[in-house]
């Protein structure tokens, strides 16, 4: 008996390995499976979000916003 871990995403019919999986074909094993946390990053500032939206826009956008409605 051999023991290893791997990550691997549940599509809703079959588990599908997250990388290499160091076994032959049609081997039998055995699953017993931990449900991982999402590492999320840390969310971004408002600013930072729209900096990288690349808008574009007249430069006295801010001060006649009323206007460009």
């Amino acid at each position: 008996m051999m023991l290893k871990s791997i990550e691997a995403i549940f599509d809703g019919e079959v588990f599908r390995p997250a990388g290499e999986v160091e076994l032959e074909a049609n081997t039998r094993v055995r699953l017993l499976f931990e449900t991982l946390l999402i590492d999320h990053a840390e969310p971004l500032s408002f600013l930072e979000l729209a900096s990288q939206l690349e808008l574009d826009g007249p430069e006295d956008w801010s001060l006649k916003i009323d206007d460009y409605r």
